[in-house]
């Protein structure tokens, strides 16, 4: 019983269509199980504890892989070829992420999603040999091997991330489960640094720190047998987590998908999700270029912690159920794109001087803290901007499935920015300057569309209009 009084001769649609009236009684009642109520749960059943799992493999997998990329250029000298292997890994991460719905449909969403760690410990392995024998061979193997898997990941983690917590966690859990992220950032500039706290000048990190790496992504494939299956999983408000793809044929779920992406509040979003990716060749390629190799090795450590720190404020807030829906989405919004829209503004200046003067800065150096700071803000901004797209899209799936497919898209349109990106960083000119002046571009260009979306989260978009819809669908 849905506790609606349905008129003679109603349709389908406007019984639906009641259901988005303010006060309705299934408002009344989500609002009582979601707001009120707490169902008893098993702690290695919980969203909280999934979320630990989700974490740690995210720790072990692309966490590690960005301390590799956070010490400049994957730890190298010169970033062009780590650059050019990263663009790889991308381009084939976009196939894969679109591809990923398909994979869920046979396989579940669990082992698709322990299937996508499997491929980043052999591009470390590419790091490390290039680095210790400079073979390069292995780095662009490694990479295309990480692409393919990598993808499914990534689309396999951002659903469940969606999928499995409450309502009224959502943005703590998303903040939890990227703090483990950037946890392998600072795990590794902290190694880093004390293998080569004495080196003040430019050049290769110790191949010593790759070992380590290699290990810990090994480690990540049993990790994620821990995770539970969404028909496990217990949530605290009593609602059953359902991730799958119905029945249907593989070309079927590829026309799904392309439909979504075409949609127009995503093609709305693309130039926000591109402008939030692309800044991560763009700063890692700036660190590589103008800094010592302990000063990298320090800003690995110390923009792991900024960013853990502010991705859990941001996540707190957007978790606030005291300010509505629609005042945290467009709060955020102007903090975050206007932010980040400074520090373009910061880092133009700084490397159009550096462009002329080639500066390599170590800590002791007059002119390093202004270089500096710009990289750690890059990467609060980078991980806030990440953490904003996840509460975007999270309020514009409608169903199990959607929330599948758009996972999948956000995913392989980051990867195909980050492709174009590193792509760019590969190139001399571009990596030196020409993509910070591109980001700067881009992000100019994502403010107007973006807002044309997040101006209706909350007014027509977001809980409680998913949950009023969710509540029709089960009670049908």
């Amino acid at each position: 019983m849905t506790g609606i009084e349905e008129k003679p001769g109603q349709s389908p649609s406007d019984k639906e269509a009641s259901l988005t009236t303010a006060a309705h009684p299934i408002d009344e009642e989500l609002a009582a199980r979601s707001g009120k109520e707490r169902y008893p749960v098993k702690w290695y059943r919980s969203t909280f504890y999934n979320a630990l799992i989700l974490g740690i493999c995210n720790f072990l997998a692309p966490g590690i892989w960005g301390a590799m990329n956070s010490l400049g250029g994957g730890g190298d000298e010169k970033p062009y070829l780590v650059n050019t292997a990263n663009a790889l890994t991308f381009c084939l991460m976009v196939v894969s992420c679109l591809f990923g719905t398909v994979l869920v449909k046979y396989i579940g969403i669990k082992y698709t999603f322990i299937l996508g760690t499997v491929g980043y410990a052999p591009f470390a392995a590419g790091l490390y040999t290039h680095n210790r024998y400079g073979t390069e061979w292995l780095v662009l193997f490694g990479a295309a091997v990480c692409g393919l898997s990598a993808g499914i990941f990534w689309m396999a983690e951002a659903a469940i991330a969606l999928a499995y917590p409450e309502p009224y966690n959502q943005g703590k859990f998303l903040g939890f489960w990227l703090s483990f992220r950037v946890s392998g950032q600072i795990l590794g500039g902290a190694v880093n640094l004390g293998i080569n706290a004495k080196d003040n000048h430019a050049g290769k990190v110790s191949y010593t720190v790759f070992e380590l790496f290699i290990a810990l992504q090994a480690l990540a494939p049993f990790v994620g047998l821990f995770l539970s299956p969404p028909k496990k999983v217990q949530r605290t408000d009593g609602l059953p987590v359902r991730l799958r793809i119905f029945d249907q044929s593989w070309t079927t779920e590829l026309k799904e998908v392309a439909k979504l992406f075409f949609s127009r509040d995503f093609l709305l979003i693309v130039p926000l999700i591109s402008q939030a990716v692309f800044s991560e060749a763009v700063m890692f390629t700036y660190q590589g270029l103008w800094f010592s190799v302990r000063a990298r090795a320090l800003g690995s450590f110390l923009s792991g912690i900024v960013a853990l720190v502010a991705g859990n404020v941001l996540g707190a807030y957007l978790d606030n159920k005291r300010i509505s829906l629609k005042t945290r989405a467009r709060t955020s919004f102007v903090a975050v794109v206007g932010l980040q829209g400074a520090w373009w503004i910061w880092g133009t200046v700084l490397v159009t001087r550096y462009h002329h003067t080639h500066p390599t800065y170590d800590w002791v150096d007059s002119g390093f803290g202004s270089g500096f700071a710009l990289f750690l803000f890059w990467v609060i901004g980078f991980q806030v901007n990440y953490m904003y797209l996840y509460f975007v899209i999270g309020n514009l799936a409608k169903d199990e499935q959607e929330v599948i497919r758009i996972a999948g898209l956000l995913r392989g349109t980051e990867s195909a920015a980050q492709a174009v990106s590193y792509g760019l960083s590969s190139v001399a000119i571009m990596g030196a300057i020409g993509d910070i002046y591109l980001n700067f571009g881009l992000w100019a260009v994502a403010l107007f569309p973006a807002w044309l979306v997040v101006k209706e989260i909350g007014v027509t978009k977001g809980d409680p209009k998913v949950e009023r819809e969710q509540a029709l669908r089960d009670s049908e």
